[in-house]
């Protein structure tokens, strides 16, 4: 099944998504890696995915085919980007979803169930930001920030955020190298980088256990800038919440199983298990 693709403009900015199938909308959220966007990141779940579900996966500002706005005048600070994501519910869902996010994917996932449950249905966070616990080895996070916009930058990039069995093809590579190279992507991740100093990706540990929907926190055991800890922390605060943590995987589960990642959010989303709580 190929997603069409469309756009819509958002609070002044044209935001691109792909839509696919019928049924409970369920809303992918990507993550924002250098050259990330919906395309990449979940081209092998929607498939799957749209036999059960209207699958929308957004391509968030600054990212993929959506606008890209001069950071001197555009605000990429995580607050914007949740009321970004808000208003893009309220346009194209025009009501509550099930939101699957993946590391500030899953951020601003979180930023959705925290100042508007009532566009919320189910919750799944996958390698997601949004709580202030880190890999206590800087190299990752330095890997990801050393970015230099050339192919071997990129392949670097992609070897520090998937697990040891991922295939780094040359496609992949030249895919995400690509986007990274399109006019304003550069300026914007700029943009992102520099608003994160004071609007950064995290909630203080009270504001997540406010967060009331049914929510699957899911996990690569290799993650190493979703650490296993911050996992943990998601399934201690989050009073309705189950873990999924995958042998093997790292940072991105949804791409390097699939199959896997599909059949167990599809159940959860789909009330085939992880039922009411006890």
């Amino acid at each position: 099944m190929t997603p069409n693709s469309r756009t819509v403009t958002v609070e002044g900015v044209e935001t691109h998504y792909l839509e696919a199938g019928q049924g409970e909308p369920l809303l992918l959220i990507h993550g924002g890696g250098s050259g990330a966007d919906a395309q990449g990141n979940w081209q092998g779940c929607i498939p799957s995915y749209a036999g059960r579900f209207r699958v929308i996966a957004v391509d968030m500002p600054g990212f993929g085919r959506s606008a890209k706005p001069d950071p001197k005048s555009y605000n990429y600070g995580q607050t914007n980007r949740n009321r970004h994501m808000i208003a893009f519910i309220e346009t194209v869902i025009g009501g509550p979803a099930h939101i699957i996010g993946n590391s500030m994917g899953g951020a601003t996932a979180l930023g959705v169930a925290i100042q508007r449950p009532d566009l919320l249905r189910k919750l799944v966070l996958m390698g997601a930001a949004g709580l202030d616990i880190s890999n206590p080895d800087p190299a990752p996070k330095i890997a990801l920030g050393s970015y230099d916009y050339t192919p071997e930058g990129m392949r670097r990039l992609v070897g520090a955020l998937a697990g040891p069995n991922f295939p780094i093809t040359d496609e992949l590579v030249a895919y995400r190298h690509a986007l990274t190279l399109q006019p304003g992507a550069r300026e914007a991740m700029g943009g992102i980088h520099e608003h994160m100093k004071s609007d950064g990706m995290t909630y203080p540990p009270e504001t997540i256990a406010q967060v009331q929907a049914p929510t699957l926190v899911v996990g690569g055991k290799l993650d190493k800038i979703a650490v296993l800890a911050r996992i943990y922390g998601y399934l201690e605060l989050i009073p309705n919440s189950w873990g999924f943590i995958l042998p093997h995987a790292g940072h991105w589960v949804m791409m390097e199983a699939p199959r896997e990642f599909v059949a167990v959010t599809s159940a959860f989303l789909s009330n085939d298990m992880f039922v009411a709580p006890l």
